[in-house]
């Protein structure tokens, strides 16, 4: 094989540049030492600086992807291990927010006070113990410390160019140990990861304390926004469509994820290959060594965040002598102590004591709007069953070397390790597979009713978080015969669907995957039925499945699918609005402040506009700004005229009542916001959603999640220009099929591009791809990479 490599590399360049040492001063502990071995691996970069690894082993793998990884994003991946290691309070203050990329922590300082327990816990250290299918295999494990190990190289013989991070002292060497980390935080992000200020804020009561108890109402509440989709930052589209849909009789796969444009959960994009062995592309989460969402010669997949909930509470009754002992059938048990301290930037460092069981860490709160107090009686522990859980890699190697949709259901099933999304995918055999395999806590409908608590009563019903008994052992969780790890279900009690035309999910629960073969029967915490669907649910099954029925579909039917840009709102809405619009005295109406505002240009607008978010759309933008006014004054129950039905679950609600004073209000506002914008009502979108790169501006296409709109485009607003800034949307994107050669037919797309250095050749390409609605034609088999007339080739290895 080694031969192989280097005679495909035969205009390959090493690559020799200056060295990054750590700094003086640097920790000097077994884990902070540089992973070496001397590893290589041959890199083929195709246009849009897409690499082609080519290794002979595992190790060598994650040796090449590290490397390439690093190139392109070396200051996003040293914030991700800085944060990992509890070290963010160090370097930038105790104060500053660490971003969401790993967690839900507010400061720097709740970040450490959490990564810094996980370390001194040893608690990845443990799970890399385990053997396999509990624990990471040796190829995963491998991957691991290649990973490592080219960063390290690429650090070593490179100079940092990226003024994000070129000269910081935090930009350090690293270990198997700290990717091994990273990929833990992400597995807990729906967990542990989302409660980490309730972790290290969760106290004792003093003595004498008043009393206090979480308010259900309020909680449930406030359980349902936190678990909702409509306003996360992650989320996502996918369809696949079984061969009785297709021209061909093979399958089709459109993936779509909706992830952060900025920072830690970018995807970056790849082809791996082991001769013999895998051959793989797609896209990996900056950090990961696998890839995550993608393709191989014979099935193609993506992931959509899931309404599985995964993590639940358990309200402990505590000894009345000690706040920090809880009983278990009147059996008392201490609560584990963990102290954990984190150095601050110039000044005294920090010392908390978090609180743990055998249920999990006790939390103060999960969020801001959902309070657990910790009073002299109860507490409230977090059981996160994904923080034993470090097979994702595993999952997802399975995945590449999967010939079938039937293999991607077997690694799943061998491997269990996908923690809080759901899979769809297609195959060149012309099977379609939609399944909700995600690592959830063992909870049945029967031991929500039999367990809950009084708290427990009102969010599981409302949201699938259970707050259980945890003072009676008959309340425990539990195991299925088929689970890898106790506590969790087994692959026999996840929601599925094969072989229908179409398979879609837009982030509801399983129940309409496919509208005419409904999923029913699963447990509430993997997600609802029977109820109200969102918009862009709504819209993707009305386009789905009138695709599914006309049949004979190609690539180029994904492709117009995914940059339709429908808005579903407005064909229920807009014409509506329009006419009531017109139908205003005088051409005017109210704002919220009083003003009289003449709203007659933004009258013809909306009924001039086509109902889509391109960026040559005018009247886009208002119906936009105007919606999200409307939509933050008027509940749901009062939107439309006619309510949801189960009946209709797509057609319902529908029927805009025009009548509530919001909807003037909401009108007038909209025109007052764009006028002193100097926005004109019928602007085309692109003028004023867009993103400045290079000093440019790129025009942006696609809507947010309140307008349904498939290409889902969240943006801040500038008051003075617009939308000038994506937050998160459409990322990955990826439309696959098969012919009758051995090449699948893939076109692709990363619509932020591979790198966020601004210097980068590939900072900005596909963005402006992304802007014109063009794709990139994937290089999957070996004739297509060597014939790209862009082709370079690197060889990479550790200089010792």
């Amino acid at each position: 094989m080694r031969t192989r490599t280097r005679r495909l590399a035969a205009v390959g360049v090493t690559l020799l540049t200056s060295v990054a040492l750590l700094p003086a001063g640097a920790a000097a502990r077994d884990d902070d030492r540089p992973s070496g071995g001397g590893l290589h691996a041959t890199i083929r970069y195709t246009q849009y600086g897409i690499p082609h690894i080519l290794a002979d082993d595992y190790a060598d793998l994650g040796f090449g992807t590290g490397w390439a990884q690093a190139a392109d994003q070396v200051c996003t991946l040293a914030d991700g291990y800085l944060t990992v290691r509890g070290e963010r309070s160090r370097y930038f203050g105790p104060d500053a927010a660490p971003g969401s990329a790993l967690s839900s922590a507010s400061t720097n300082l709740n970040s450490d006070l959490y990564f810094g327990g996980v370390r001194e816990a040893h608690t990845v250290e443990k799970l890399l113990a385990e053997p396999a299918p509990a624990g990471p295999s040796r190829d995963a494990k491998e991957l691991m410390r290649g990973f490592a190990a080219g960063y390290n190289a690429w650090l070593k013989q490179n100079r940092v160019t990226d003024p994000a991070c070129a000269k910081a002292a935090w930009v350090r060497p690293i270990s198997a140990l700290d990717v091994a980390r990273q990929g833990y935080a992400v597995q807990v992000l729906g967990g542990q990861g989302r409660g980490i200020d309730g972790i290290t804020a969760a106290a004792p009561p003093a003595a004498g304390a008043k009393e206090r108890t979480a308010d259900p109402r309020r909680s449930a509440a406030a359980a349902r926004d936190m678990f909702a989709t409509k306003d996360a930052d992650m989320g996502s589209n996918a369809v696949a469509f079984s061969g009785k849909a297709t021209a061909n009789g093979k399958g089709l796969l459109l993936g779509n994820p909706h992830y952060p444009w900025h920072g830690g959960r970018r995807f970056w994009q790849s082809q791996q290959t082991i001769p013999g062995e895998l051959n793989v592309s797609g896209a990996s989460l900056l950090g990961t060594g696998v890839v995550n969402i993608g393709f191989n010669g014979d099935v193609a997949w993506s992931h959509t965040v899931a309404t599985g909930v995964p993590l639940n509470l358990h309200q402990l009754t505590l000894d009345p002598a000690d706040p920090t002992t809880y009983l278990v059938d009147g059996k008392p048990h201490k609560m584990t102590r963990r102290a954990v301290t984190v150095p601050v930037k110039d000044g005294t460092p920090v010392t908390r004591t978090q609180w743990w069981t055998r249920y999990g860490p006790v939390v103060a709160n999960l969020g801001p709007q959902l309070p657990l107090p910790w009073s002299a009686t109860t507490a409230y522990a977090l059981n996160d069953p994904n923080s034993a859980n470090l097979r994702g890699s595993d999952t997802d190697l399975g995945f590449g070397k999967a010939r079938s949709t039937g293999g991607i259901l077997k690694s799943l099933s061998d491997t269990q390790g996908l923690p809080w999304v759901n899979t769809v995918a297609a195959d060149r055999r012309g099977h379609s597979l939609f399944t909700q395999s995600q690592v959830l806590p063992r909870i049945t409908d029967d031991l929500a009713a039999r367990c809950s608590t009084a708290l427990g009563k009102v969010t599981y019903p409302a949201s699938g978080v259970a707050v259980l008994d945890g003072s009676r052992g008959d309340c425990a969780l539990g195991s299925d015969e088929d689970a890898v790890q106790p506590g969790i279900f087994g692959p026999s009690r996840m929601p599925g669907l094969e072989d229908a035309r179409y398979v879609e999910n837009s982030n509801d629960s399983a129940w309409l995957a496919n509208a005419d073969r409904p999923i029913t029967g699963y447990e509430r915490i993997f997600g609802t039925v029977g109820t109200q669907r969102s918009l862009r649910t709504r819209g993707a099954v009305e386009d789905v499945s009138a695709m599914a029925r006309k049949g004979r579909l190609t690539v180029d039917d994904l492709r117009r699918q995914q940059f339709a840009n429908r808005v579903p709102v407005a064909d229920l809405a807009a014409d509506d609005a329009a006419r009531a619009c017109a139908a205003l005295p005088g051409g005017t109406a109210t704002g919220t402040d009083g003003t009289i505002v003449d709203v007659r240009k933004a009258c013809r607008a909306l009924g001039r506009w086509d109902h889509t978010m391109k960026t040559e759309s005018r009247g886009a933008l208002l119906f936009d700004r105007f919606w999200r006014k409307l939509t933050a004054a008027v509940p749901d129950a009062r939107l439309w005229k006619v309510p949801f039905s189960a009946a209709d679950p797509v057609g319902t609600p529908n029927t805009l009542d025009t009548t509530s004073p919001e909807f003037g209000k909401a009108l007038a506002d909209t025109v007052s916001e764009l006028a002193a914008a100097d926005i004109a009502p019928d602007a085309p979108l692109g003028a004023h959603q867009y993103v400045v790169r290079g000093g440019k501006r790129i025009p942006i296409h696609g809507g947010t999640e309140a307008l349904g709109v498939w290409n889902k485009i969240e943006a801040s607003w500038d008051a003075k220009g617009g939308y000038t800034e994506v937050v998160h949307g459409s990322s990955h994107i990826q439309a696959v099929g098969w012919g009758e050669g051995r090449c699948p037919k893939a076109r692709t797309l990363l619509s932020y591009s591979q790198s966020a250095n601004p210097n980068s050749a590939h900072y900005s390409d596909q963005t402006k791809l992304y802007s014109r609605e063009r794709w990139v034609t994937s290089r999957f088999c070996e004739k297509d990479v060597l014939a790209d007339p862009h082709l370079k080739v690197v060889r990479v290895r550790e200089h010792r």
